[in-house]
Parts: structure tokens; sequence; C-alpha cells
């Protein structure tokens, strides 16, 4: 991509002051922002700060923000996530509802809901905790509270929120309240958060449902919480299954195939 000097420093100077940006990502940032100079070239500079970057980037080690500024600059796809945030904070219309569920990485909790009708938007982000306006490296790092979850904003003429927690049971080990098959710790617990007596008492009647079904050993930990402020993540993680299909298909069948498995194995158990 094509840049201006002026262009090139505004962005390089935003994701130098930008809270979640890591310590070693700015220092890179900082010498690339101090050798453009009258005497230097935009795109030589850019060519160099993206060497300096790609070893990092190649691991998945940048955060959200650089990740993004990275893989803008070398031509790859980049989703604008301004409309879904636009949709987060714009008011109901009187036929729309809000769902919000947590079942482990919000990367492999979005595909399955937003493709099905009447869905509005489906937004990744983090809810439960005690910072405002927290980073991913701050939720990772399991000292906020806060869970991944996703914010589904639904047509209730088209789909109704029985018909969300259905599919909801679908994506999680519900015996599970330490993560979520590969990801560990408080950021990754299943949690379903309710906004109304009405999906309370929906959520309730679900969770026992699964309960009396006998289809697992364990027994069903996940919690019923009421909502709390939910906080839209980094453009990075938001539709991660169509900016990174490649890498969303590898853990999602990796997800798939020990759901699979625990379920047979639950199922072998009560024979």
């Amino acid at each position: 991509m094509a840049l201006s000097m002026a262009e090139l420093t505004q962005q390089i100077t935003t994701l130098i002051l930008n809270p979640g940006t890591r310590a070693w990502e700015r220092q890179l940032l900082v010498g690339a922002k101090q050798r453009l100079t009258p005497n230097t070239t935009a795109a030589r500079e850019l060519s160099r700060l993206l060497a300096d970057l790609r070893p990092l980037a190649q691991r998945q080690n940048l955060t959200p923000a650089v990740a993004d500024f990275y893989r803008q600059m070398t031509g790859e796809t980049v989703l604008d996530s301004h409309d879904l945030v636009a949709q987060h904070t714009a008011p109901d219309p009187s036929y729309q509802e809000r769902a919000v569920f947590a079942g482990g990485c919000f990367w492999c909790m979005v595909e399955p809901f937003e493709t099905r009708p009447g869905i509005n938007a489906v937004i990744s982000g983090y809810t439960g905790g005690t910072v405002a306006q927290p980073t991913y490296d701050q939720v990772i790092s399991q000292s906020t509270g806060h869970v991944e979850a996703v914010e589904i904003l639904f047509d209730t003429r088209q789909v109704t929120y029985a018909d969300l927690l259905t599919v909801y049971w679908q994506l999680i080990d519900p015996t599970d309240d330490s993560g979520q098959v590969n990801d560990r710790g408080e950021s990754y617990r299943p949690i379903i958060f309710v906004n109304s007596a009405a999906q309370r008492q929906l959520a309730e009647a679900s969770k026992q449902r699964v309960i009396d079904q006998r289809q697992y050993q364990k027994p069903i930990v996940v919690a019923i919480e009421p909502t709390t402020t939910f906080w839209p993540a980094e453009n990075y993680h938001q539709q991660f299954y169509r900016q990174q299909p490649k890498r969303y298909q590898r853990l999602e069948r990796a997800r798939q195939r020990y759901l699979r498995w625990q379920r047979r194995w639950a199922k072998w158990r009560r024979k």
C-alpha cells in the first residue's frame, strides 16, 4: 500500500499511543518513526518496519492493532469493525433483542450464530470484569475478571432467544468451568449472561433440560449471570472466521473433534 510520509507517520504514532501495544512493538515503532525524516522515503521505512514485524506476525504474536496494521500494509484483507461497534452502541429497535454468551475463545463463537437467519450482528468482546475498556492482553492475563464473549443482536420476528440457547449448548463443553477445549483460564469460562427475567427463565429451563438429558457424566457447570458492560474487542478479533479463514477452520475442526469425542464418550459411559 502506497502511503505518504504524513500518513505513515500518523499511523505509526497512533500505534505508539495505543495502550494495547506491547513494549517491544512500541520500541520498533518508535525507531521507525525516528527514521522518518525528509531524507528518507515512506516506502523504504515501511518495508524495514514490516521486516522487523514479520517474525512476530508469522507466529501470530502481534497485538491486535499492530496485527491489523501489518496485514493492511502487506495487502491482506482487514475487516473494518466500525459498523459493528456502531450497532453495539445504537438503541435496539422494538423487534431486536440481545443475547450474550461466553463459551471459550470468541473466535469460534461468531460464525455458528452469524450465519443463521434473523441475526443482525455478532460482536466479539469482553464482559463480566472490573476494568473499563479492557485490552485483549489484559483479559488473557486473567487479572480483570472478564471473559471472552459474543453479543448477538437478533430479530425476534425471525429467531427466538430459545433458538439461540439451543445453538449455544451445542458449541461448548458444559462440564468445564476452567476454560473450553484448549483454552484454559477464567477468561474462557462458559457463562450465559441474561438481561431480563424472561431470558433468565429460558436460560434456566434450557440448562435443566441439559441436566435431565444425562448426556454428560460430570455436572453441568455453566453459570447464568446478569449482563454487565460489554466491551467490543479490537478490530482484529471481529468476524475472525472471515478475516483468517484458514486459521479459523483449523481451530474449529479441533474444537468440533473434541466435542464429538466428549459426546461419544458420554454416550458410551451411559450404556
